[in-house]
This record gives C-alpha cells, structure tokens and sequence, in this order.
C-alpha cells in the first residue's frame, strides 16, 4: 500500500502523523511511504530523518493525497483540503464529527473511508488511540489553569499550591476517565485541593485507591456540580462519550455562582464541550470571559508540546496503521471488532452509531459495508 503524511494546517499544531522510525515500520512490511516535505519539522524530525528510513519526500500535501491510497494524519482535514478526498482514499485521523456537521458532509460527499482514533475501541472498551493524548491534555490542563488563573490574564491571582499560612487553590475535575485522572495526578503534584467528579461509582472507589486522601471524590449529580463549583478556582472539564456531543453540565447559570476570575479549561471542547459557555479556541488567542469566567477551549492542546505528543500517539496508532496497510480496511475490521468501531464513513455513509446519533442521521450497520469483501 502507498501510505503518506502531511504537515498539518490547523492553527499551532506541530504534530505529526508518521515519525521516521514509522516510515520504517511500513517499508518493511513491504509498503512505500510518501512524506509532504517539511511535515515534521516543528516535531523535530527533519526531511533527511524520513529519507533515511525509506520515506519519498514530495513538496506538496496535493502529490502526497494524489498518491498515496491512505493519509496518515493527526488532525481532521480543514477546508482547503476538503478537495484532496475522493472515493476510496483511507483517512486515518483523529476526526471528532459529532460537533461538525460541515466536515462530515464533506467526508460524505468525497466517499472517502474514514478511520477516526478517537472511536477505536481496545479491551473493555478502552480507547488506545485517544488515551495518550488524554494523558497529555490532562497534564495540560493543569499547567494552563494555573497560568490563567493569574490576574494579567484576567483570573483570581491564585497560585495553586498556596504557600505556609495561605489557603492553597481549588481545583474540580469533572469526568473521571484519562483526562481527569491525569489532570487530578498534575494538579496533587501542584499541591492543589482536588475534587473529582464522574457518574460511576466504580471508577470513584478506583480514583479514591489510587489517590488516598489527596483528592477528594463525589458522584456527579447536579447538586454537587453546583457546590463544586460555587468553591472551585479553577474547573476541568473532562467529559467523554466516545464519537457523541458532549454533555453540557456546566450551565450558563452556573457561571454566576462561580468566583470571579475562576478558570475553566474545556478539554472537551473537540467533541463539542462540557460547558455552555464554551466556544472552540486557538493557541494565538486561547482564552476569553464571560460572566467573570476564563475559559480556554483550545482545540488541539497537545500540539503545543508537538514531539512528546507525536511520539506518545504514534506508538498507539502504528499497530492499527500496519493492520490496515497489510491487510486493507476490510479485513482489518473484520479480523479486529474494536478498529472496525473506528470506522465513521465508508462510501459515503456513516456506519458509527454514536456519531450518526450525534449528527441526526442514519447509521448504516458496519455489518452490510466496512463487511461487504466476505462477499465478493
């Protein structure tokens, strides 16, 4: 299979789809890689690196969609590379169609067969290819709340670990999966008050093993998001259901009985975000207020630390990547449940339920199309 990357268009993200040593991995299963030239330079892998591991450096993101027969991306295509896509071409990406309507009509429309991290599904329901990237944003989410908790950026002046004979910050974590775990192991290191919030109590007696008395643990019902709140000086939202919107449970209402200058970091702004009042962000311009509130909604926060994050998420997409290259989409979805799960269009239809719920559409069951080489 000819498989290739390219660097990637949206505002500040560094990442990149392939590292060398990928580029190698391919070339010995038999397969040829084309690399846009330049696609990893912020990540820290030069063109000559991809050479030396068997990639073809070609100029333009056009010759590299033209060629290969699957993109290997880290971000969903913008816009202007909407007319790259035609029928067939694999898209392997990170998608997040729930809250973007225009992107998946494009996908629709070009038939293209797109294969999104976010909704392969390891053992138990695990999601191998989102966890190293939650792990990053939960880190994230800390050192960027403590920042903008500062009065220059409009926050209350709080350090969160305090000093001796002051009260050290607030902080409330509101999900309890990856994200949270890891915004809770930051903000404990920070020598922050912690408390986390998710709807199973299964996950909580987890949470409370493995952080003892640090952190403090409540189920996620109404009035303890209202209380939590009231006291946080700053809020993580870490909120997930796999491909569908996100729940709002931070209300527009809520924001009057927060503090004034609170911070609110919406990690799950991709899949639409956990608050209201949250509007997608950039890293030029990543935070805004309402009501007194900082929120920062920044879209990709894992691509401001670009190498860490490319090498972390590469180790969990290669496997599924080789699957598809060996095999093709087919059969690599019906020898492997949880890829096939990863699958949100394929020719032009979209064959995952959450993210059809999500869209208000109809789901075609992977069953009579990703299946459909058993009957030929």
């Amino acid at each position: 299979m000819k498989i290739g990357t390219v660097k990637e268009l949206k505002n500040h993200e560094y990442r990149v789809g392939l590292t060398p040593d990928n580029v190698l991995s391919y070339v010995k299963n038999g397969h040829q890689v084309f690399v846009q030239s330049g696609a990893g330079e912020m990540a820290s892998f030069t063109d000559d690196e991809y050479r030396l591991s068997g990639a073809v450096i070609i100029p333009t993101a056009a010759e590299v969609y033209s060629t290969c027969e699957m993109i290997v991306k880290v971000k969903e295509p913008l816009k202007e590379e909407y007319q790259y896509l035609r029928p067939g071409l694999i898209l392997f990406t990170y998608l997040h169609l729930a809250p973007n309507r225009p992107l998946a009509d494009a996908l629709f429309k070009s038939g293209v067969n797109a294969v999104a991290y976010e909704t392969i599904e390891g053992s138990s329901g695990s999601l191998p290819c989102l966890r190293p990237m939650s792990e990053i944003a939960g880190r994230l989410s800390i050192q960027e709340g403590a920042k903008y908790l500062e009065r220059p950026f409009g926050g209350r002046g709080i350090l969160l670990g305090g000093v001796p004979g002051v009260e050290r910050g607030r902080v409330t974590i509101i999900g309890g999966g990856i994200t949270g775990t890891y915004a809770a192991k930051a903000a404990v290191g920070m020598g922050a008050q912690v408390t986390l919030l998710d709807i199973s109590l299964n996950r909580l007696v987890y949470l409370e093993d493995i952080f003892g008395a640090s952190v403090t643990t409540l189920y996620s019902s109404e009035e303890n998001i209202a209380r939590s709140l009231a006291e946080a000086d700053l809020v993580i939202g870490a909120v997930l259901i796999p491909g569908a919107i996100t729940p709002k449970l931070i209300r527009r209402e809520h924001l009057k009985i927060m503090k004034q200058g609170a911070v609110i970091v919406d990690i799950a702004i991709d899949q639409g975000g956990c608050c209201e009042s949250s509007v997608q962000t950039t890293h030029d311009d990543p935070v805004f207020i309402v009501d007194g509130i900082v929120h920062y909604c920044v879209g990709n926060m894992p691509g401001a630390v670009p190498r860490t994050s490319t090498v972390a998420l590469v180790n969990t997409t290669l496997p599924y990547g080789l699957m598809i290259a060996n095999m093709g989409l087919e059969k690599a979805c019906s020898s492997d449940s949880g890829l096939a799960k990863g699958v949100n269009t394929y020719k032009g239809n979209c064959v995952n339920k959450n993210v059809a719920d999500s869209l208000g559409m109809q789901c075609t069951p992977c069953s009579e199309l990703v299946y459909a080489y058993t009957a030929s």
